[in-house]
């Protein structure tokens, strides 16, 4: 079985976090298995996007949702460094601005939806505004409710338009969650990272999980799915999204363009002054 078939949130059909075991690792043969094929599939990666940007046809948004030291920054670190940085852009998105907040909810995420030939990367995305919004209740009910449709309408706009739209949920448990909350307490490289927003945020994690559940149930569809991955393990997590990424590419059927010159004219032509410059 496919990995994208086997972390897919089935269209139309809901889903209970608490039945997947965010410290999984079933997919995988082993851990020194796993980071061998994730090495392979880098580089696949790296192909993959090179025609991609040549191509000029289509485009891959990548969505990253998770809680907070849920991996979003790892997974970027550790995976879409494989791609070349003049076809590839990463967008963060945080509370919106006080400009951001005067037109719709979507207004701040359109411009940075991909070109054809390219790769965005949202760490954190159009979904806060039925996640946060909706837990810390910074909009009625009846708003953010409504939102669940807009998205779903604007993924199929930039899908007709050729962007395929990938969504990851990264599934770690709260245990781990502290954990790596510790873990950047001791790491001096990690300190700036850490808020007392972080903390407190921990006392809405049954509200969130409600929040994700619906999120994932209500907007994975055939042309933009959601994928539930284990996120406890992080190179299990690294080798599943790459796997993931890599079959929904090649799923893609990118297409080098032919070339826009005559190749045995260049050759005879361009070669042959090569080759006498040689012999002078």
């Amino acid at each position: 079985m496919s990995l994208s078939k086997k972390f897919r949130v089935e269209p139309g059909k809901g889903i209970d976090l608490a039945d997947l075991d965010p410290a999984d690792t079933s997919a995988a043969k082993s851990k020194a298995a796993a980071k061998a094929e994730l090495a392979s599939d880098l580089e696949a990666l790296t192909e993959l996007q090179r025609a991609l940007y040549a191509e000029a046809r289509q485009s891959l948004l990548i969505c990253l949702q998770a809680p907070d030291a849920g991996g979003k920054d790892g997974t970027i670190r550790n995976i879409f460094t494989a791609f070349n940085p003049q076809g590839c852009h990463v967008k963060g998105f945080k509370a919106p601005t006080t400009i951001e907040r005067g037109y719709d909810f979507l207004w701040r995420v359109h411009p940075h939806v991909p070109p054809r030939g390219g790769v965005s990367i949202f760490n954190r995305s159009h979904y806060e505004d039925v996640l946060v919004v909706r837990v810390k209740e910074l909009a009625p009910e009846a708003v953010w409710r409504a939102r669940y449709e807009h998205i779903n309408a604007f993924e199929r706009l930039i899908a007709d338009n050729g962007t395929r739209t990938l969504k990851f949920y990264l599934h770690i448990s709260k245990e781990e969650q502290l954990s790596r909350f510790a873990a950047r307490l001791e790491n001096p490289a990690k300190n700036w990272k850490i808020s007392e927003a972080d903390y407190e945020e921990r006392a809405y994690w049954e509200d969130y999980r409600v929040a994700f559940e619906e999120a994932l149930a209500r907007c994975s569809t055939d042309i933009a799915p959601w994928f539930a991955i284990p996120a406890d393990k992080k190179w299990y997590r690294n080798f599943v999204i790459a796997r993931i990424v890599r079959e929904q590419m090649e799923a893609m059927k990118i297409k080098l363009p032919e070339p826009s010159v005559d190749l045995e004219d260049i050759r005879r032509r361009y070669l042959t002054e090569v080759g006498a410059g040689v012999v002078a």
